[in-house]
């Protein structure tokens, strides 16, 4: 048996300008005025380094509450500007009907990944396993949320394939000992190959071709 791993942001949707758009309202109550490239360098590794890094780059310390406040904004806003990538719920449905076990490793809080779940129109109970950021000490790219993913599943890392958009999602996947399909929502084709991924494409519905296909080796 074989397993996908899914990151969420830039895989399954794209929510990254919502993620933006909240995280400036919440820091400008904390004093500062960010644009939304200086988020760039800390995409995927969580909204703690999300926001407590754009916060830094102001000298600004971090707090908790600014994260907190993101999230209730996101929440509010999700349904308008969270964007689901095509074909993402049929591809989730089909891959679990071949017999591939499927787990949602996302370094965002719980709240973020339930609420872009609902976006997509499917629920935490309907993946074999959902890892978040709080569920890990140490977040990506260090490979121990896919790991633990891995271990929920029951499947050796060897025997699973990881979606990522971002170079340290990539970096953990390798770190994981695992395989994994880079998709440019985020980065270049050319950036991604600097982290030898797999496969790399442009959609998610590229993807699952060549899912099917590694399935069979």
């Amino acid at each position: 048996m074989k397993a996908v791993i899914f990151d969420m942001d830039g895989v399954l949707v794209n929510s990254e300008d919502a993620m933006k758009t909240s995280s400036i309202m919440s820091l400008e109550r904390f004093g500062i005025n960010p644009t939304k490239d200086d988020f760039l360098e800390f995409t995927g590794m969580g909204e703690d380094a999300f926001i407590g890094g754009v916060a830094g780059k102001y000298n600004l310390e971090y707090d908790t509450e600014m994260k907190d406040y993101a999230y209730k904004l996101y929440v509010e806003m999700a349904r308008e500007k969270v964007y689901v990538y095509p074909g993402v719920k049929e591809i989730i449905g089909k891959l679990r009907g071949m017999g591939f076990k499927a787990a949602v490793a996302s370094a965002a809080d719980l709240i973020k990944v339930k609420t872009n779940l609902a976006c997509i129109g499917v629920t935490v109970e309907e993946f074999d396993a959902v890892v978040t950021g709080s569920d890990v000490t140490h977040k990506k790219p260090d490979p121990e949320i896919f790991l633990k993913a891995a271990d929920i599943i029951g499947i050796e890392p060897g025997n699973c394939i990881v979606l990522e958009d971002a170079l340290s999602g990539l970096k953990a996947a390798k770190s994981a000992g695992m395989s994994s399909i880079g998709i440019t929502t985020a980065f270049s084709k050319e950036e991604m190959e600097t982290e030898s991924p797999d496969y790399v494409v442009d959609d998610i519905r590229d993807a699952y071709s060549l899912i099917v296909e590694w399935g069979k080796k």
